[in-house]
């Protein structure tokens, strides 16, 4: 567990970056603090690994101040990944990942193997352990970051807006390799955000900072949404706070009625799309099953050119729709 215990930032000649932050972030989950700029998200991780001292109060890491550790050891024990990778343009991927394990002590054919194996686990392969950095992707490269964040094992991540660097359809990619690899490491992880959607999306917990260094609220991200806690909150999380609740909740429950005889169906039973006229079939924009969120048949049943979303079965057969007026009784019902 990290602990922040009444913790505060001053600048000299500066204004007030941390303005007593008292904190918990719970082992082995992903606590996301996010807010405006400037309003000491950065500063409070980086007084986790001493990168930056507090002007008064404590961090402690289970129970231990880190002001009382040595510096160069404390951070070789905590993985730390940085906004565009922040790799050794001169060293290959492989030796980059290398790197903190042979400081460790490890050989260097240990910790090259061993690095093999991470950037396997990152979605890396093999073949791109020879390279260097300036010969990857922008995407490609976050990948290597966290592979050598990963490397000597830390209980614990630190990790500033490591995904912000990257297009949209990249950062998805990341998102979804972050959640299988916490899900797979159970890492205690603090991470940096500006964007409220990603916290959403990846913290257990999401701290939220307002101007000043001063905490607004701290909660899960259905906390957040259900409640928030001021008038700054419910701005910042957005008006469509609503929809986004959906995204905690599957569609296993959601009743869906018979597949009509306007939706044209392939030789195998996959949607085709839906026969609007004598000659227009016009495309489902998509299909949702029931393990996937009630926000995306939301967004499904939006987009529809009917308003009706198409459920599939696990071989892509239809096997029944939700119109928008179905989905909108269900999620007044399951209110109460």
């Amino acid at each position: 567990m990290i602990t922040f215990d009444d913790v505060v930032k001053v600048y000299p000649g500066g204004g007030t970056a941390v303005d007593h932050v008292s904190l918990e972030l719970p082992t082995g989950k992903t606590t996301v603090f996010v807010g405006p700029s400037g309003c000491g998200k950065t500063t409070s991780l980086r007084m986790i690994n001493r990168m930056i001292s507090p002007t008064s109060g404590r961090v402690l890491i289970d129970g231990q101040d880190v002001a009382g550790q040595d510096e160069a050891l404390l951070r070789r024990g905590i993985g730390y990944v940085i906004q565009h990778a922040g790799l050794f343009p001169h060293r290959t991927v492989l030796d980059n990942v290398a790197t903190v394990p042979v400081l460790l002590g490890k050989t260097r054919r240990e910790a090259r193997a061993a690095a093999l194996e991470l950037l396997e686990r990152v979605g890396l392969a093999p073949e791109f352990a020879k390279r260097y950095p300036a010969q990857l992707s922008g995407g490609q490269q976050q990948r290597v970051g966290v592979a050598r964040a990963l490397a000597a094992d830390p209980p614990v991540m630190l990790m500033d807006e490591p995904f912000s660097a990257v297009d949209p359809v990249v950062r998805e990619q990341l998102h979804r390799e972050f959640l299988r690899l916490q899900q797979d490491l159970g890492k205690t992880i603090a991470m940096v955000t500006h964007d409220i959607d990603e916290a959403i999306k990846l913290g257990d917990v999401v701290v939220i900072f307002r101007q000043g260094g001063v905490v607004a609220q701290v909660g899960t991200p259905q906390e957040l949404l259900a409640d928030p806690a001021d008038e700054f909150v419910a701005e910042f999380v957005g008006r469509d706070r609503g929809l986004r609740s959906l995204s905690f909740d599957t569609a296993a429950e959601l009743p869906v009625l018979p597949v009509p005889a306007e939706l044209v169906l392939d030789e195998a039973g996959r949607p085709v799309g839906w026969r609007t006229g004598a000659d227009d079939v016009r495309p489902t924009g998509g299909t949702f099953t029931s393990a996937d969120t009630l926000r995306l048949v939301a967004d499904l049943a939006i987009l529809s050119p009917v308003g009706i979303a198409v459920r599939v079965d696990g071989d892509g057969k239809a096997d029944g729709i939700t119109p928008h007026h179905d989905l909108a009784d269900y999620l007044a019902a399951r209110r109460g």
